[in-house]
Order: structure tokens, then C-alpha cells, then sequence
């Protein structure tokens, strides 16, 4: 094998690419600054306690593990930044008040999460600590919406979901760890028929509420069915309730209830969204409430936010226009350079011609020259 074959699902950035996820990340990281959030850079490695307790321990199989040189113990490679977060809000922040904070940062998962995936996404998030009212869960919504209109994304739309609607039906059930993923893989399938075969013993009220999920998927009736099928079961009222205020508070966006679709439920602890675009093949943008995730680090209080992939986004968004750009020949004449420079300070880019090379780039649009009238430097329009 050649040395230079990089591992499956791992891949180079070349220029074009990188310049637009690198403009993506500055728009969604403006963006989320617009609202308040604040930027935190946690570390790409953490002792493997720390990243696999409480609701990380969901991402195990997908935690690259290494031995530290150091210290001999075992550490891993972050697979998602959200668990890191939290424990930036509840150890070294600690503060009372609401607490928003954003990241953007690579990950690595030791397998694609979806087909043709990288296995090193740049994570882009947003979390808002310290509110448990739906307000907080819509800011993270629209802040998500937010960052897509900036990145350009045409034609989204936005699924809604509760995990408590589940969590209700199952309330008190003296069921196995192994029959309740049962029940959850098989809500997320819709195999009504391993449903029915694992929740035969179950009783009626919620043998047939699980069921009734199985068919609870699509525009703003679905909630009408959903209060019908559910009406016996304490709390859905109120969270499908909820659901209908969120979708109401999105303007235009076309929204859609998947009332089954529990991806994340270890994870999530209410209402949770994802965001589908035109052109990709899996969700841009998941996120939710996930009130549990810092409890293991002593401090468990509300939160809510999203995260996604910029190396997903870019694939989907309108390629961004190249930077024009200024060709000038190469010298070491004073007044030249002094020239070049005046020009690059005002936030010009200048690529200077080498002698015997025609210039090799291929993000900017060389549409300018600087040549030299009468003893003066100008730009001239090519």
C-alpha cells in the first residue's frame, strides 16, 4: 500500500473546499455570537471517564481510545463536543444565570455516522444552559435556523419530536434494559410487528400508545391524531402542546412530527428537532433538550442546543464566489513593495507573479493587475 493512501472515510481539504468551510465557520460562529453565545475550545483529548460518563457513554463504540505516555491511563479522542461543554459550564464556569456558549471543532468517530460520511466531521454547536421553559429550546431552533439561512442553505424544513411521549408510555413498566431498545429500535424502524411482539405483556393503555406512534408521522394533524391516541396518558397533553407552540413560532418554515423518531434517546430528555435541506441525504442539524447531560459532572441543569457538520453543510450549500484578487509583477523594487503593502492593508489580495512561473492559484480571480504608468504604481482592470 502506498504511504501516502489516507485511512477509509478519511480525507484531504484541498483549497476551494477549505476556503468555503472555512467561511461557513466564521458566518455560523457570528452568528451564534449575535445571539449571545460565547466561545469555548475544549481539548481534542480527554481521559476516557470524562468523555464516556452520564449520556457519553451512548458514544463508546464511536470513541477512538489511546494510552497516555505521561500518565498510563486511558484516553479518547472526543466523538462530540456537547458532553465537553457541559462540563465547561458546571466546573470552570459555574455561574448561576443562564450560560450560552458555542464551539466549532473537529471530531473523530471511529466509524461514518451516516453513508459517505467523513469519519472527521467539524463540528460547528450551540448550548444554552440554565432555562427549563420552551423558550430556551425555541432560541436553540431559531439560532439553528439562523445559522442556515447564513450559510445560504435553500429549501430546509424542520421535524419536531418529544422523547417524553415515549418515556410516558413506558413509565413504570417493569421491563429489561434489552426490551426497552427493543421497543426503541423498533419505534425507530416502524416494525410494527417486532413492536406487537415485544410489548404483547405490556399494558393496554400503553401497548396500543406505542403502537398508535407507528403512524403518527407528518404536518400539524398529526398532533390532532396524537391527542386522540394519547388522551389517557399523563403528560402528553402538555408536551404535544408544546410542540404545536414551537412549530407556530417558525414563521414560514415547513415543519413536520415524527412522534416515533427517537435517534438520540439516551440523549435527549424532551423535544428535540431536525433540520432537512434539499440535496442531503440525513439531517443538516440535530439538537433538542438534553437537561441530563451535566449531572454526571454534579451539576444538572437545564439545557438545550444543536450541533452540525460543516464538512456535511458545504456539500449542500451554493458555492461561494471566488475572492477577486490583484496580479503584480514580482520585484525587489521599494516602491513596488510599498505599493503591494498599501494595497494588502486595505484588505486587497495580492499575488505576486514569480519570474518564470505563471501564477498556480485557484481561489482568487486575478481581474486586476498592478503595473507601473509613468514612474507610479496602479491597478489597472484586466
Amino acid at each position: 500500500m502506498s504511504a501516502w493512501v489516507l485511512p477509509d472515510h478519511i480525507a484531504d481539504v484541498l483549497p476551494s473546499e477549505a476556503r468555503h468551510i472555512e467561511e461557513l465557520r466564521r458566518g455560523l460562529l457570528d452568528t451564534a455570537r449575535s445571539y449571545g453565545y460565547e466561545l469555548v475550545m475544549p481539548p481534542m483529548l480527554e481521559h476516557l471517564e470524562s468523555l464516556l460518563t452520564g449520556s457519553g457513554e451512548a458514544l463508546d463504540l464511536q470513541t477512538f481510545k489511546l494510552v497516555d505516555q505521561l500518565s498510563g491511563r486511558t484516553l479518547g479522542l472526543r466523538a462530540d463536543t456537547t458532553q465537553q461543554v457541559a462540563r465547561i459550564d458546571a466546573h470552570l464556569l459555574n455561574r448561576q444565570a443562564v450560560t450560552r456558549l458555542c464551539y466549532c471543532g473537529p471530531v473523530l468517530h471511529t466509524r461514518p455516522d451516516r453513508p459517505h460520511a467523513t469519519r472527521e466531521p467539524l463540528q460547528f454547536g450551540a448550548e444554552i444552559y440554565g432555562h427549563q421553559g420552551l423558550e430556551a429550546d425555541l432560541e436553540a431552533l431559531r439560532l439553528a435556523l439562523d445559522c442556515l439561512r447564513v450559510a445560504k442553505v435553500r429549501d430546509f424544513s424542520v421535524d419536531l419530536a418529544d422523547v417524553r411521549l415515549v418515556r410516558s408510555l413506558l413509565a413504570g413498566l417493569p421491563v429489561t434494559a434489552e426490551v426497552l431498545r427493543g421497543v426503541h429500535a423498533a419505534l425507530a424502524s416502524k416494525d410494527a410487528s417486532e413492536l406487537a411482539a415485544l410489548t404483547r405483556d405490556f399494558p393496554s393503555a400503553s401497548r396500543d400508545g406505542l403502537r398508535a406512534l407507528l403512524t403518527l408521522y407528518g404536518d400539524i394533524q398529526v398532533l390532532d391524531e396524537a391527542e386522540k391516541a394519547l388522551q389517557g396518558i399523563a403528560g402528553a397533553r402538555e408536551l404535544l402542546s408544546n410542540l404545536r407552540v414551537a412549530a407556530s413560532r417558525l414563521g414560514e418554515v415547513p415543519v413536520t412530527f415524527d412522534l416515533a423518531d427517537l435517534r438520540g434517546y439516551a440523549y435527549y430528555s424532551g423535544m428535540r428537532f431536525g433540520i432537512y435541506a434539499r440535496g442531503a441525504s440525513d439531517a443538516l442539524v440535530r439538537g433538542g433538550r438534553y437537561d441530563e447531560v451535566g449531572a454526571v459532572f454534579g451539576r444538572n441543569r437545564p439545557a438545550a442546543g444543536f450541533s452540525l457538520d460543516i464538512k456535511q453543510l458545504v456539500a449542500v450549500v451554493p458555492p461561494h464566489p471566488l475572492k477577486a484578487a490583484i496580479r503584480a509583477p514580482w520585484s525587489e523594487a521599494a516602491d513596488l513593495n510599498a505599493a503591494i503593502a498599501a494595497l494588502r492593508s486595505q484588505g486587497e489580495t495580492v499575488v505576486c507573479v514569480l519570474p518564470g512561473h505563471d501564477s498556480g492559484v485557484d481561489e482568487f480571480r486575478c481581474d486586476r493587475e498592478l503595473v507601473c504608468i509613468a514612474g507610479q504604481w496602479v491597478v489597472r482592470t484586466l
